[in-house]
């Protein structure tokens, strides 16, 4: 089967202009990194700020080109410096960001929002865009009556519910998740993270999910791949990467996230306690 996603060899560098005091200088921001995505699947690109993380969803989301390497979206090569992407290809890929208080514009009714991307990519008439725009809010549980509302009328979690539906509007292949549930309480990211979860069984979706948060990576991903200084230092599927990591650095990444099971609380407790008598 023909992966939705598949990149090969990927780079990604920024050119730094000199001035008066500094030299030009070339940063290297993505270096090498070849991953594929199979359908209904979740890939989850793990590592710190500053990783490259959010650079390779530009590249995959085609906002910026990559410097080097293939683009593949369903065994179709994908240029962007060519210029030559389609409408229907755009269509298939579609993102959602991490901040739901910045990503809608807070001028527009939410209907106005979901409508936009039918409006800009296809043809539909007024009346069934309306219709598809109501639809979508129920999948994402909200209501009909949220339709004629303003982004400020919702919470946080509500608004990434209202982000998710507006990527899911033109049926999209594949969905990029940028530290979708970062900026939520708690409670509400895991609502968030069950409806992608049920969203994903129901319409077969394909998920590149950008997170540092592990525990929400061990329950979304099939596959991993962790990030360090623009390079994927360790790649494979999830109970392999999470039960046996290879590299140091994933290593570290593990040991550094802090863990409440009662076993290791009672550990921390008896460490203290040894270390105060």
């Amino acid at each position: 089967m023909t992966p939705v996603l598949e990149a090969k060899n990927i780079v990604r560098d920024y050119y730094l202009p000199g001035g008066l005091f500094k030299q030009a200088k070339t940063v290297h921001a993505v270096k090498g990194v070849s991953f594929k995505v199979e359908q209904g699947k979740t890939l989850a690109i793990v590592g710190e700020s500053g990783c490259g993380k959010s650079t390779l969803a530009r590249i995959v989301t085609m906002i910026d080109p990559a410097t080097a390497g293939e683009l593949m979206i369903d065994g179709k090569k994908v240029d962007i410096a060519a210029g030559d992407l389609t409408p229907e290809i755009r269509r298939k890929v579609q993102i959602v960001f991490q901040n739901p208080y910045g990503s809608l514009n807070p001028r527009k009714k939410i209907g106005d929002i979901l409508m936009e991307p039918l409006i800009i990519n296809t043809k539909t008439p007024a009346a069934e865009r309306q219709e598809l725009a109501m639809a979508m809010l129920k999948k994402v549980g909200l209501q009909e009556i949220h339709f004629n509302r303003y982004p400020h009328m919702f919470s946080g979690g509500q608004r990434q519910r209202i982000a998710i539906a507006r990527a899911l509007m033109l049926n999209p292949r594949l969905l990029v998740l940028d530290e979708p549930v970062s900026a939520l309480d708690l409670s509400v990211q895991a609502q968030v993270l069950n409806l992608l979860a049920d969203l994903q069984d129901e319409l077969n979706l394909t998920y590149v999910f950008i997170s540092h948060d592990l525990s929400v990576v061990r329950y979304m991903a099939d596959d991993v791949m962790v990030m360090y200084f623009g390079e994927a230092v360790e790649y494979g599927s999830r109970d392999q990467v999470f039960s046996d990591p290879q590299h140091s650095y994933t290593k570290t990444l593990f040991a550094a996230t802090p863990r409440a099971d009662v076993e290791t609380i009672r550990a921390r407790l008896a460490r203290k306690a040894a270390a105060a008598s």
